[in-house]
């Protein structure tokens, strides 16, 4: 896998967090009942949408947070990715606008029938903002040392540098699924 400068990749992936804090502060002026809709049937409204990226911040947030308290190492001025988590990662992001490959969600990681919008709104704005520390508190870290086990199997753990790609690639996906659900209902929503 290709290294890169670690600082440049937490950044990337910060300034990428700071678009979806500023789309989530759009999604607060749209109706809430609206973002309680389906825009089809079997897909997910956008409050849905939020609780299912609401349970994956629950488990790697918390994580995070502990692996990096607990780091005593150095930084490293490098990030090289890993072959799974590259591979995770590069399955998540979307690709010219669309999301090609569609995926079931996990068991643990669907969303109920009708959470409320303005709850799942606020949880995953201060789930962003803590990614955003998170990310902060990395820079003193090596990206390739702290291992996360990923939520679908404790076996299989992932380079922190990864984790976070895969987070915000998730995010991205997400919100252009928000997008789409959006246009639906015909209200124009700005999606990175």
């Amino acid at each position: 896998m290709k290294q890169q400068l670690a600082s440049d990749l937490l950044d990337d992936l910060k300034s990428e967090t700071r678009n979806i804090i500023l789309e989530l502060q759009r999604l607060k002026k749209i109706d809430p009942e609206l973002l309680m809709r389906n825009p089809a049937p079997g897909r997910w409204s956008v409050a849905q949408v939020l609780e299912h990226l609401n349970s994956y911040g629950k488990y790697y947030l918390p994580l995070i947070e502990e692996k990096l308290n607990l780091y005593e190492g150095f930084s490293s001025e490098y990030f090289t990715p890993g072959f799974l988590g590259n591979y995770f990662t590069n399955s998540m992001l979307p690709k010219e606008g669309q999301i090609k490959n569609k995926m079931k969600s996990p068991a643990a990681h669907q969303a109920s029938k009708d959470p409320d919008s303005y709850e799942m709104i606020e949880e995953f704005l201060t789930q962003e903002y803590l990614l955003l520390e998170l990310l902060g508190q990395a820079e003193t870290v090596d990206l390739n040392k702290i291992r996360i086990p990923i939520s679908l199997t404790k076996m299989i753990k992932l380079k922190l540098g990864d984790v976070f790609n895969f987070i915000v690639a998730h995010h991205q996906r997400h919100f252009l699924q928000i997008k789409h659900a959006m246009e639906v209902f015909s209200v124009r929503f700005q999606a990175s």
